[in-house]
C-alpha cells in the first residue's frame, strides 16, 4: 500500500540546493523515480472540480464566471476557494467552503472515475519495471485516498497530499517531500503535470517535467517537455529525458 509523505524536517541539503551542474555519467542521468500529478493528469477530474465549484456557489446565490476556471485550476484548495470567495463576495468561511467542495467532489467520483488516456498503461509499465513512483497532488488526503482505490494503490510507493506539506503547489515542497520519501534526487526524476501551477512546483524542485496540458496551454522550456497526452509517454520516453541528448 502507498505510504504518505514524511516530514520535510529531514530534507537533505543536497535536495534543497540541487543544481543542473551535478556530475553525470557518459549517458546522462539515470531515471530514479517518476512523480505523477493526479487531477487532470491521471484522472479526468479537472472538470469535476469546476462543476462542483459552480454548484456550491450557486447554492450560495452566486454565479461563477467561466474565465475564473483558468485561475483556480491546478492550485491548492486554499487558493482556489479563497479566490472564489473574494471574487464573488460569498459570505462563507474558507474552512466551511473547503468541506463543501470536497464533499461535492467525493459525490461526483462515487460512481465513476474516468482515467486519462494512457494512464492505466503507463502505471502498469512503471510497476512492471520496478520504477519508484509517487502520486503528488494538491488535493487533500481524503480525496487522494478515494482516488487511489480506482488508480490502484499498488502502483505508488508514496503519495503526497496538499494538506500534508507546509506549502503546496506551486511551491517545490510536495516534490521535494516525495524525493525524500523515495530517497532519490529530484534532478534525476521525471514529474508529469497538467497545469502551470503543477509545472512550477516540479520545476522548482529540480525535476524534468512532462507537461500534458488539460485546461490551459503550457509552453515547452528547458527541462520541460510538452506532450498531447499520456499515450505519448512510456518508460523509454522517460529514460530519454535523463540523457545528455535531452
Amino acid at each position: 500500500m502507498t505510504s504518505t509523505v514524511p516530514a520535510l524536517d529531514g530534507l537533505p541539503q543536497s535536495l534543497r540546493s540541487a543544481r543542473a551542474g551535478e556530475p553525470r555519467t557518459a549517458g546522462g542521468f539515470t531515471l530514479q523515480a517518476v512523480f505523477l500529478d493526479m487531477d487532470g493528469t491521471l484522472v479526468d477530474t479537472e472538470g469535476f472540480w469546476w462543476d462542483v465549484e459552480v454548484e456550491v456557489f450557486a447554492s450560495l446565490g452566486h454565479t461563477l464566471d467561466d474565465s475564473w476556471r483558468h485561475v483556480v485550476v491546478g492550485g491548492p484548495m486554499t487558493r482556489s476557494a479563497g479566490f472564489l470567495i473574494e471574487a464573488t463576495g460569498a459570505d462563507i468561511p474558507l474552512a466551511e467552503l473547503a468541506v463543501l467542495l470536497n464533499d461535492g467532489f467525493e459525490d461526483r467520483i462515487a460512481d465513476a472515475l474516468p482515467l486519462m488516456p494512457g494512464a492505466a498503461r503507463l502505471l502498469a509499465e512503471l510497476s512492471e519495471h520496478g520504477i519508484p513512483t509517487a502520486l503528488v497532488s494538491a488535493s487533500h488526503r481524503r480525496i487522494i485516498d478515494r482516488v487511489l482505490t480506482s488508480l490502484g494503490p499498488q502502483h505508488f510507493a508514496l503519495s503526497v497530499a496538499g494538506d500534508e506539506v507546509p506549502r503546496t503547489k506551486p511551491h517545490p515542497d510536495p516534490y521535494l517531500a516525495a524525493a525524500v520519501g523515495l530517497g532519490v534526487n529530484p534532478l534525476r526524476c521525471a514529474a508529469v503535470e497538467d497545469t502551470a501551477t503543477g509545472v512550477a512546483s516540479a520545476e522548482a524542485a529540480g525535476c524534468h517535467v512532462v507537461a500534458v496540458p488539460s485546461v490551459a496551454p503550457i509552453e515547452a522550456a528547458v527541462r520541460r517537455t510538452v506532450v498531447p497526452s499520456l499515450e505519448a509517454v512510456d518508460l523509454t520516453f522517460l529514460h530519454g529525458l535523463m540523457t545528455e541528448m535531452r
